[in-house]
């Protein structure tokens, strides 16, 4: 970049534009949010049939192209920023160096080189020093050979000059590497001629991201950083202090890292998820559809001394061993993501609010992470978190999902002119296999996760007493808030445990909340509902062996009437023809604050 160029650029003008992508994009977030939560919620609450699977068929696509516009806006402003903040930086200098010049009276030619007038005459020197012009440079060896020589020269005007010259051609490198930094970056955010975003653009999307916030290092530097392993009052401190302008650049470059801070606002967050999430299913497609078809001759026939025998063929076997694993993985990552995208989709099916993505990672702690909430839990009245157990993975989110729905449904009608909110939490390694659930170092880990959430959900909220909190866990789950309120001031009111083998505590007491304000029940016809409960207290997942179903214990036992005699474990939000079983409705009315109402045995 030359001189002239560098002098007359205007990075306000930079900024002008990116502000104006910025809008752009807000307007497009608020036509996705109309979309999804109004137009396409209304339709899927007064209608049905296959004109309503279309129209919101064509709508998903709408919202779709807008969320994409969003993304894309948000990095082209964020671009638009760092490059006029890198050439605002170089011609700073530029600037300083030139007002330099002009106070000593060089002159700075149109090449960067700088020409300096005659020394005064030293004693007994009959001429004076002459003057001359000096070119910059930035090679460390060619800038030390130039000093050399200006200082062997008796007008101390030369070396003025040259350390001028040097300036000049190093805001002027500065600017061309900035300028050949950027221009491939933000030429680059560009889409496709039509009018389907797919998961090529995606992906694109996702390459975009990374090359730009690459670029904007620097920029990001200038903007106050995040505070390291904060707590959710500074990171929410954090968010409050950044202009517009900075909170959008994050959102932008940095959607994982703004996603995953607790004590943010659930809007942020959910934003910031629903970037990382479409992306990140995109991916995860693309890799599924670039591996090969399963071989057609799975199987093959051979002869044993006890008759011919069905085996799996040398060709299915190399299959299966390059990519069976891989391809497992990616059907569980999008299954799960399948279950996220189709609850989006149900909001408004029968009065069910909003969803907010307030946490999403594949791979997560092991198993993945999805933190999902039925209507925004900072306004929320009543706020319930659910916490899973034993065999919880990313693959089975759709079950989790439909339990806090079942929960959201059954107490938000207790509570007219109130707001319930109810969270799928699951963000932590959760046992796979009963034998690992014996061992308590899950929970150990899994607790200081879950009160940090908790803490940061009561922060978004306004601080203690915002909503009145319910915290259920189920089977494993329950050891885990066991183990997080144990040490820790649990920022809940009541805590519920269904079907737990234990809470690493002895008494309901040592939760919290006081005893009257632990509710449990246990599935006490049920086979393997028994096992999980009884075999965790064998195991010492209950302090003194103790179980929150114990009347030692000092819990309220709620009364519960679901499952069967082998299979109970799991139905705790069962329906009996329509209607809430008593189970279900029992946590309702906790959830909801009506205590009285509460079947206990």
């Amino acid at each position: 970049m030359d001189l002239a160029t560098l002098k007359k650029l205007k990075p306000s003008e930079f900024e002008q534009a990116a502000d104006g992508y910025r809008a752009t994009g807000d307007m497009a977030s608020a036509a996705k949010d109309e979309i999804d939560n109004v137009i396409a919620a209304g339709m899927n609450k007064a209608l049905k049939g296959k004109a309503l699977d279309a129209a919101v068929g064509e709508l998903k696509k709408l919202s779709a192209n807008f969320h994409y516009t969003q993304t894309e806006c948000g990095l082209v402003s964020a671009a638009l920023n760092g490059f006029a903040f890198d050439m605002d930086a170089a011609r700073k200098k530029l600037l300083a160096a030139l007002d330099d010049a002009e106070a000593r009276k060089f002159t700075v030619n149109a090449d960067g080189s700088v020409t300096y007038p005659e020394g005064k005459p030293a004693n007994g020197v009959e001429l004076p020093p002459k003057g001359g012009s000096v070119s910059g440079a930035t090679d460390p060896t060619a800038q030390a050979v130039g000093r050399q020589s200006a200082n062997f020269d008796p007008n101390p005007h030369h070396a003025e000059a040259l350390a001028i010259a040097d300036r000049i051609a190093a805001a002027l490198k500065e600017a061309t590497e900035a300028d050949s930094k950027w221009e491939p970056k933000i030429r680059a955010l560009k889409a496709d001629d039509d009018l389907t975003v797919s998961n090529r653009d995606w992906a694109d999307a996702r390459s975009d991201m990374a090359g730009v916030s690459k670029a904007a290092e620097h920029y990001l530097d200038s903007i106050k950083h995040p505070p390291k392993d904060g707590d959710p009052k500074a990171n929410a401190q954090w968010w409050k202090e950044l202009t517009p302008e900075e909170r959008a650049a994050y959102l932008a470059l940095r959607p994982k890292a703004v996603g995953e801070m607790n004590g943010l606002p659930a809007e942020v967050r959910d934003e910031a998820n629903r970037t990382v999430f479409d992306e990140t299913r995109a991916q995860y497609q693309l890799d599924l559809d670039s591996i090969p078809a399963e071989p057609a001759n799975k199987y093959t026939m051979i002869n044993t001394i006890n008759g011919p025998v069905r085996v799996h063929s040398d060709e299915w076997m190399a299959w299966n061993e390059k990519y069976g694993d891989r391809k497992a993985e990616l059907e569980k990552v999008l299954n799960g993501t399948r279950a996220i995208q189709e609850r989006f989709d149900r909001t408004g099916e029968k009065g069910l609010p909003e969803a907010y993505l307030l946490g999403f990672d594949p791979k997560g702690e092991d198993d993945g992470r999805v933190i999902l909430a039925n209507g925004n839990p900072d306004t929320a009245d009543h706020t319930a978190v659910y916490v899973p157990g034993t065999g919880t993975n990313i693959g089975g989110t759709g079950g989790g999902i439909d339990r806090s729905e079942a929960m959201w449904r059954e107490s938000q009608h207790l509570v007219p002119g109130q707001s319930v909110s109810s969270i799928y939490w699951f963000d932590y390694d959760a046992p796979d296999t009963i034998p690992q659930a014996t061992d308590g170092s899950r929970a150990e880990h899994a607790g200081p996760r879950l009160d940090d959430f908790l803490q940061g959900t009561q922060t978004a909220q306004g601080g203690p007493n915002s909503s009145h909190t319910t915290v259920i866990g189920h089977s494993y789950g329950s050891t885990v808030i066991g183990e997080t309120a144990k040490h820790n001031h649990i920022p809940a009111d009541d805590i519920i445990a269904l079907g737990s083998p234990g809470m690493q505590v002895g008494h309901a007491k040592d939760l919290g909340v006081g005893a009257d304000h632990v509710w449990a029940e246990g599935a006490d016809g049920s086979v393997d509902d028994a096992v999980v409960r009884h075999g965790g207290r064998l195991v010492g997942l209950g302090n003194w062996w103790a179980n929150p179903t114990d009347e030692g214990f000092g819990a309220n036992v709620m009364q519960n009437d679901t499952g069967s005699f082998l299979s109970g474990h799991s139905s705790y939000w069962d329906y009996n023809e329509g209607q809430a079983s008593t189970s279900l409705q029992n946590q309702a009315d906790v959830i909801a604050g009506r205590y009285g109402d509460v079947k206990l045995e």
